[in-house]
């Protein structure tokens, strides 16, 4: 095998009280992507979008991701990779972690699968840290894994695969700019021991009502006393689309990633589409242009095509 395509999807992260440690993966959106071997011991970046991402593989996180692999794996050839983007740059619903992993898995696969999941997340955390300065995971392993995973540990890298119900998305991206690294530093230094003390049980409730399939545990569970009060100013109407959307029937939402995304979980399609009515509404009131998504909670990540 020389050539294989993936279908790689967006993810949701920080998912409400699980700042830095819960994501999940979303059926769609996705990026399209084909790699293929050559024999030059490098990395050529192809866009088939009009994103205007670098090609220059040193500056693109497909590029960076693969190098890592590469370099793990001691080939004396390199991969070719053509990428169409779907999900917008800068979307907060893990638009670089979709790049970074569509390229890793679609490589290991033309390498024997010598890399597992685990590895490959290590190898897609280096595209992470050229995005945003950090190698965090809460994108990259929900990319790879599928479904929700936690991220337990980042050095030493340790991801939990966690359990859930039927459990479907509604994203609203207002097309604003919200850079990652000005959304964490607004983020407070110092937390009061009590903030902290309801965050981790809720949590916990939060896993525990995933694994379980407690619908209404995971809507009690759904608060966040330390990131969203912090970030919630920088995306307009976030007051007002999170709670006419609890009205709609939704079960719990907030941002996804830093932003400007926000999402909601709905037990039924039928729920999450009213709830993509209601987020319209509001938004339709503006003059931000936007686009909604609504999505089942993908058990798969990237998924081969």
């Amino acid at each position: 095998m020389d050539e294989v395509s993936v279908r790689s999807p967006a993810t949701v992260s920080n998912v409400v009280c699980g700042f830095d440690c819960l994501g999940f993966a979303l059926e769609e959106p996705f990026d399209e992507m084909t790699v293929r071997k050559i024999n030059d011991r490098e990395v050529r970046i192809i866009n088939r979008d009009n994103y205007g991402l670098p090609t220059d593989p040193t500056k693109n996180v497909a590029g960076v991701a693969l190098q890592a692999l590469m370099d793990a794996a001691q080939i004396d050839h390199g991969f070719e990779v053509e990428i169409t983007k779907h999900i917008k740059p800068g979307s907060g619903i893990g638009s670089s972690s979709a790049s970074s992993c569509g390229a890793v898995v679609a490589a290991n696969r033309l390498l024997g699968d010598r890399f597992s999941k685990l590895e490959l997340v290590d190898f897609a955390m280096a595209g992470e840290m050229l995005a945003s300065g950090t190698r965090h995971a809460d994108n990259v392993a929900p990319s790879i894994y599928g479904g929700f995973t936690l991220v337990r540990s980042v050095d030493p890298l340790d991801i939990v695969e966690i359990d859930f119900p039927a459990l479907f998305a509604t994203v609203i991206h207002p097309q604003i700019e919200i850079k990652t690294a000005e959304a964490r530093a607004i983020l407070p230094k110092d937390v009061p021991l009590k903030d902290a003390v309801k965050n981790w049980s809720n949590l916990g409730a939060l896993v525990a009502a995933l694994s379980s399939g407690d619908y209404d545990l995971m809507a009690r569970s759904m608060v966040d006393l330390i990131v969203e009060p912090a970030r919630k100013s920088l995306i307009p109407k976030f007051d007002e689309v999170k709670n006419i959307s609890l009205a709609a029937g939704a079960i719990g939402g907030g941002i996804s990633g830093s932003g400007p995304s926000m999402f909601m979980l709905s037990q039924t399609p039928e729920t999450a589409e009213a709830v993509k009515t209601v987020m319209h509404n509001v938004y339709s009131q503006t003059d931000i242009d936007f686009n909604i998504y609504v999505s089942r909670i993908h058990r798969e990540g990237v998924r081969f095509v």
